[in-house]
């Protein structure tokens, strides 16, 4: 499974050890700072037109976030740049960083001047809490684009939690691995420039699925595939109150592969007029063999309801449970605690604080980990950065790219891809995240059709599914 790890302070610190072990000292260091010089002078160049004659104002923090800060400047002095550093610890700034940006006429002074750019070399890694007073002053005081150093200040660079002041940079340029910063708290990085240095990294415990992995292994029909062996969901979804549940969640099933989708439920009459491909029954004993069952988007909470959960949680088969089967499960976790089959959770944070007594909190990687090994199964916790977490697996992550999914009935959709890809005969939690990726992208493509984004509703959303898929195919197919 191709990913992009994602790693904590404690796995980038070990190995920035080990790096430090077999390069010669001040290396690594002058690989990362030529790095952001280059970023810094592109941004430049895309924002003025020019490197020669702009200015750029650092904020330098102690230790080694400030000095590739400082080395970074003294390299952009070298391309013509005027370069001036406020130093927030002068005491503690990176001797060495400091006396280079000097030799090269940078210099040092108190405030922030009429800078092209900001560099925010404030906090690193190591860094927890919101901005310091002076600190937080400094950036509030900013006008221009903010370019930070490995994470924006005063952002957690492990949970992406910002608990006061913190900076939002336009351009975060990271060295040697992606910190779960930059997934988690992708709106406060802006765009995520890496630069390699050289670190040897384990086996991460974040990741994300790449895109063209994700279009490489959509299931398409072969030629010997038939409606049945490309996979039969089941949907049991929606109610007199919510028919409009069992429409998107039918349909996204129906979208999201080629084999064949069985409806179960009280929503039949309006599922068939929008989809008359669905096979459609009154009873879950009635609907016919499936691979696969999705249950709950506004199935209801009666006892009408709890029984058809019941009913399909017994079956082989995995499960996908949304939405009113997780308010279900909240008050009967034995209903699927031991169960044998794949089962998928989908909770926002209030069904999650339902399931486990708790709001996911600011660690929610932890949280939804947690979840996944006590429960045994997977759990996809939904938000701007969606998280997938399956027992002894690593968490995976699938950052949007924006919020045009935050709508009623969205949910309802990304349940019945995940349910579609399970029938499909795909790992629970590759279904999930894949899933996850192809509903952001839709959503995002929806916003932006004919021009700038605009705010979107599920239906739109819906109606993007198969271009979603397409765009993802492209990235592999010739």
């Amino acid at each position: 499974m191709a990913v992009r790890g994602y790693f904590t302070a404690d796995e980038v610190r070990a190995a920035e050890a080990e790096l430090f072990e077999r390069v010669a000292a001040g290396v690594p260091m002058q690989r990362a700072a030529y790095g952001l010089a280059n970023v810094v002078a592109a941004e430049l160049r895309a924002r003025t037109g020019g490197v020669t004659g702009r200015a750029v104002t650092l904020l330098v923090g102690s230790g080694d976030n400030g000095g590739d800060a400082l080395w970074a400047g003294a390299m952009l002095r070298r391309r013509g740049v005027t370069v001036s550093a406020i130093l927030l610890s002068p005491a503690r700034a990176h001797a060495k960083g400091l006396a280079a940006l000097r030799r090269t006429g940078g210099r040092v002074r108190e405030d922030l001047g009429s800078p092209d750019l900001v560099i925010d070399g404030i906090v690193g890694i190591s860094g927890r809490g919101p901005l310091r007073p002076r600190a937080a002053e400094l950036v509030a005081a900013v006008d221009v684009p903010i370019i930070s150093v490995d994470l924006p200040s005063g952002v957690d660079p492990d949970t992406g939690a910002v608990d006061g002041p913190a900076v939002r940079a336009e351009v975060t340029v990271t060295f040697g691995a992606h910190k779960p910063v930059h997934a988690l708290a992708a709106p406060r990085c802006g765009r995520i420039e890496l630069v390699p240095i050289g670190l040897r990294l384990p086996e991460p415990g974040l990741a994300a699925l790449e895109p063209a992995v994700i279009g490489e292994n959509w299931p398409v029909p072969g030629p010997y595939d038939d409606k049945y062996t490309q996979g039969v969901t089941g949907i049991c979804a929606g109610s007199a109150a919510y028919p409009g549940a069992a429409v998107l969640c039918t349909g996204a099933a129906v979208a999201a592969t080629s084999g064949m989708v069985r409806y179960a439920g009280t929503g039949a009459a309006q599922v068939l007029a929008h989809l008359p491909e669905v096979v459609a029954a009154e009873t879950i004993s009635s609907t016919g063999r499936v691979q696969a069952w999705v249950c709950g988007p506004g199935a209801g909470t009666d006892d009408a309801a709890r029984e058809r959960l019941s009913e399909i949680l017994a079956t082989d088969v995995p499960v996908v449970v949304d939405a009113d089967a997780l308010t279900l499960l909240a008050a009967d976790p034995a209903l699927v605690i031991g169960r044998a089959a794949p089962t998928v959770l989908t909770p926002h944070a209030g069904e999650f604080a339902r399931l486990t007594g708790a709001e996911p909190g600011p660690d929610r990687v932890a949280a939804v980990r947690d979840l996944a090994e006590k429960w045994q199964l997977t759990v996809l916790l939904k938000g701007r950065a969606t998280l997938v977490a399956a027992p002894g697996r690593p968490v995976l992550v699938n950052e949007a790219g924006g919020s045009w999914a935050a709508t009623a009935g969205a949910g309802d959709v990304l349940s019945g891809i995940i349910g579609a890809l399970l029938a499909a005969g795909r790992d629970p939690s590759w279904a999930a995240a894949a899933a996850a990726r192809a509903h952001a992208l839709a959503a995002n493509l929806a916003a932006h059709a004919g021009g700038p984004g605009a705010p979107v509703s599920a239906t739109p959303l819906l109606h993007h599914l198969r271009p979603a898929i397409h765009t993802l195919r492209a990235l592999t197919t010739p």
